[in-house]
């Protein structure tokens, strides 16, 4: 890092910690807020999830369904067809979830990094459960919407996916693994994923805790403006400042699709020592923000 940019950076972390510090009865509130958002939300949903997708990969999950996905993986997003089980995942279990096994897929050496990172642009999603139920039927009281907010949501997944089929196309080309059963002991890899997924989930709310804390002034900037802003930050955050009308609905999967800040920190958190690079996730999750709101324009209107 330069000179200049150190010196820019530590000007606005010490104006942060002073912010803290002269407002720490509002952030130890909010803070508070997030831990229960934490416990009553983001753990029941995610660290189940965690757990099984840890094991489905220790145990060769991605091996045993890449014969049958491979036809629609290798033509559609140029990649084998073991990697199905991380975008399977990801949908299925929320962020960050699908780049978890993209980067267990990678350690393992079952995906090369070029493969990986084409994987990352479109496997990391928000999970079904937040979308239907939190969105769907919290914010816009009917599991209707929620359900158009989750096809949305996978519909531009797939469509980023088709976007980036060519990153690294032409870089380290290896044969594509043999496909074996694994010898793995279900009650170590149970232990290890168990294991595993309790830390990914502490950093996970270190996360959520530290952007909502971060977000809420943001609110103070108008229901349109301020919403937005809150939502690009941290997407749980966003959950109770929506309005149940148009604008909400394009917000709402627009900010899905994007994941906010705080998913592209989890995702750093879950890639590092792997060497894979965040960008081409962050250009995925900025491609799909985009498609999301664009295609949630006319769903709004077919809802009506």
């Amino acid at each position: 890092m330069k000179k200049r940019g150190r010196t820019d950076l530590f000007l606005i972390l010490c104006g942060i910690l002073i912010w803290f510090l002269t407002d720490a009865a509002r952030i130890r509130a909010q803070a508070a807020e997030a831990l229960l958002l934490c416990g009553k939300s983001v753990i029941p949903a995610l660290f189940p999830f965690l757990v099984v997708s840890s094991l489905l990969i220790a145990l060769g999950f991605g091996e045993w369904v890449s014969p049958y996905l491979a036809g629609l993986m290798t033509p559609l997003f140029r990649l084998p067809g073991l990697a199905s089980s991380a975008l399977l995942l990801g949908l299925v279990g929320g962020y960050p979830i699908g780049a978890q096994t993209a980067a267990d897929l990678y350690r393992q050496h079952l995906l090369t990094r070029q493969e990986a990172e084409r994987l990352l642009t479109f496997c990391n999603n928000s999970n079904p459960v937040f979308l239907i139920s939190v969105l769907g039927v919290g914010v816009f009281g009917s599991v209707r919407t929620g359900v158009a907010l989750w096809l949305v949501h996978v519909l531009s997944a797939l469509l980023v996916g088709l976007l980036f089929r060519g990153h690294g196309k032409t870089a380290d080309r290896r044969q594509a693994p043999s496909i074996a059963c694994r010898a793995v002991s279900l009650p170590a890899a149970l232990v290890a994923a168990v294991r595993n997924s309790a830390g990914g989930m502490l950093s996970v709310c270190a996360f959520v805790t530290l952007f909502y804390v971060v977000a809420a002034p943001l609110e103070a900037l108008g229901p349109h403006l301020g919403t937005a802003l809150v939502g690009v930050v941290e997407l749980f955050s966003l959950t109770p400042l929506l309005t149940p009308d148009f604008f909400g609905f394009v917000l709402a999967a627009g900010c899905a699709g994007w994941g906010g800040l705080s998913v592209l920190c989890q995702t750093a958190a879950v890639l590092e020592g792997t060497e894979l690079a965040l960008r081409p996730c962050l250009l995925g999750k900025l491609a799909q923000g985009l498609l999301s709101a664009l295609l949630a324009v006319p769903v709004w209107a077919y809802l009506l």
